[in-house]
């Protein structure tokens, strides 16, 4: 369970700079998200394919892990598209509703009780976006495509979960990309022709941010998510990435000095969301004791 959760948080902490990246990144959330996933499948079909890791699923078993992909590339055209809309602490601060869409979609899923405790959780989640933003008009369609993007984020997590029980994590992550690039490319002629760019090819620097967001913040940033996965549970997993947005939201203070536009009630906000990350982690700690047994 240790090792669980320090490669969950090793994996938070590396999503942190997706934010960042995305920001740094002048092509549109369209364009990024589709070059983020093809540097992703051919560095992982290389790096797996050496390993031996990759192996020949049947096409129920790739349907299955494809849709799971498109959501999650769904999820990263909607984040970008808030940062670009808004900025990189509105997005990233929106995707901590993502406890609480999961505390939702996970039992309607999974056709289990609702757990009062996860909601009260989410809900302090929530409490602490609201006093951390005075929500002004200027950043209205950025915040709306946030929590598109968390709901994404949410059933992604939730489907997933599913999958981890079944197949391992190269195979998963591999298909689930690979499917999602598939989807975005059918898709892209007609997101171009709504959303015209001047150019299709990325400059210097923004192929050389495309290499960082897809070596460090996508393949090894999921596959320790993914392991991590395999022992604690969604909802769990997703309430300890709303530390991304903290980690995001100091980088933003520091490079683009987003704290300009902060208001007073940041740090109570930022303390609801710890809070509610904490309380969750005492509480999987105190049912992983119940469950050992005595000496």
């Amino acid at each position: 369970m240790k090792k669980a959760f320090l490669q969950l948080h090793l994996s938070v902490f590396l999503a942190g700079f997706t934010g960042i990246l995305g920001k740094l990144i002048t092509l549109n959330e369209g364009l990024l998200v589709w070059y983020r996933l093809l540097l992703t499948v051919v560095t992982m079909f290389v790096l797996f394919r050496w390993q031996g890791k990759l192996k020949k699923l049947p096409w129920g078993a790739v349907l299955r892990i494809g849709g799971t992909g498109f959501i999650v590339a769904m999820h990263w055209v909607f984040f970008y598209a808030s940062i670009k809309y808004a900025n990189v602490s509105i997005g990233v601060v929106c995707f901590s509703l993502t406890s609480l869409f999961t505390a939702v979609f996970d039992p309607l899923i999974n056709r289990r009780r609702f757990d009062t405790v996860e909601l009260l959780l989410s809900m302090l989640t929530l409490a602490g976006i609201l006093l951390i933003f005075h929500f002004d008009t200027q950043y209205r369609t950025g915040i709306i495509l946030g929590i598109i993007s968390s709901m994404f984020a949410a059933l992604f997590t939730v489907f997933n979960k599913r999958l981890v029980v079944k197949y391992d994590t190269p195979n998963i992550t591999f298909y689930e990309l690979g499917v999602g690039l598939l989807g975005i490319s059918l898709l892209m002629p007609f997101y171009l022709q709504a959303f015209p760019v001047a150019s299709l090819i990325p400059s210097g620097m923004d192929a050389l941010y495309l290499l960082l967001l897809s070596w460090f913040c996508t393949v090894l940033m999921y596959t320790l998510s993914m392991n991590a996965l395999q022992k604690i549970s969604a909802f769990t997993v997703n309430l300890c990435f709303n530390l991304e947005p903290l980690y995001t939201i100091i980088l933003a203070f520091v490079i683009f000095r987003e704290n300009e536009m902060l208001q007073g009630g940041f740090y109570a906000g930022l303390g609801l969301i710890l809070l509610s990350v904490a309380l969750q982690m005492l509480r999987v700690v105190r049912q992983a004791r119940r469950k050992v047994p005595a000496p």
